[in-house]
């Protein structure tokens, strides 16, 4: 079981256990309650602890953060190509193929999972927590809590400074002005189970983008979400008139060009929950994507090509 470990400091002398669990390590009031009802679960100087124990600086306090349910994905057998970006204790972050869904979905229930890959790769007690859930279609880095406290302090940072996502995209014609902000709200649209649409009373949506390279009628877009909604990225390039190629459901289908929407997760920077680390990953472009754009270098990523 997975555990986290806090000395106790100067300023926080004479407070409670409840005070550093719920003030200093932010855990809920359910997972408190949770915390009090398992035997270790919350151990202070090596010792079983009350919430309402005082501590003193210099203590030691040890809180178990593993899930304490049985996890309900079953496992997806199958030789899948996962890679594993990076890993620890408390979360893994992987390069996600297309043709995956995070976890299980009533509209498409015969896709393989992410979650149900790792079943079957780690063993059917894997803990699964999605925290940045990509499409089907899109590829690239996902990061998966494996206990409920950590994918509750990631979802925090979500949409903040501390948890930075960058995406590359390939989008039909060559957006004007080559670098902008789409300020959008986003809704469901009444007509489809699936489909998004832009409506005034919808949730707020901004979108980042900037033009890297463009070429034979493609070009290849640096994508930033300020927020999170779904299809976002998606519905905003095309409500500019430029929807990602490939994209079927906001675009125009064209599996001779590309079998998916063309986006791709390509950078996370995030502080680690738990040790403060901040983490900075990447992930080359797909071949799918590569072979649509060319020869591309980082070193084009100031120019305007338009």
């Amino acid at each position: 079981m997975e555990t986290i470990t806090r000395i106790i400091q100067p300023q926080e002398d004479g407070t409670t256990v409840r005070h550093i669990l719920k003030a200093g390590l932010h855990f809920s009031t359910h997972a408190v309650a949770r915390l009090t009802r398992t035997e270790n679960g919350i151990l202070l100087n090596g010792c079983h602890a009350r919430t309402v124990d005082i501590v003193h600086a210099g203590d030691v306090l040890t809180v178990e953060t593993g899930d304490h349910r049985p996890p309900k994905v079953l496992p997806t057998p199958g030789n899948w190509p996962l890679p594993v970006v990076w890993e620890d204790g408390h979360l893994l972050v992987v390069n996600k193929p297309a043709g995956m869904t995070a976890h299980a979905s009533n509209f498409l229930p015969d896709t393989p999972t992410v979650a149900g890959a790792l079943a079957y790769t780690r063993g059917r007690d894997f803990i699964f927590h999605s925290v940045n859930r990509l499409d089907k279609g899109t590829t690239g880095l996902m990061v998966v809590a494996k206990s409920g406290y950590v994918h509750d302090l990631l979802r925090r940072q979500l949409h903040t400074e501390r948890f930075y996502r960058e995406y590359r995209g390939i989008c039909l014609g060559c957006p004007e002005p080559p670098a902008g902000t789409i300020d959008a709200p986003i809704g469901r649209d009444p007509d489809s189970a699936i489909r998004r649409m832009i409506r005034p009373d919808g949730a707020a949506a901004v979108s980042h983008y900037q033009v890297l390279s463009s070429q034979d009628g493609l070009s290849l877009v640096k994508l930033v979400p300020q927020t999170g909604r779904t299809h976002q990225l998606r519905l905003h390039m095309a409500s500019i008139g430029h929807p990602l190629a490939g994209d079927w459901l906001y675009g125009t289908e064209d599996t001779a060009l590309i079998p998916r929407p063309a986006l791709h997760a390509c950078a996370l920077r995030l502080v680690h929950p738990v040790t403060g680390e901040l983490l900075s990953l990447t992930a080359p472009l797909p071949e799918d994507m590569a072979r649509l754009v060319g020869e591309y270098h980082e070193h084009k990523e100031e120019s305007s090509p338009c």
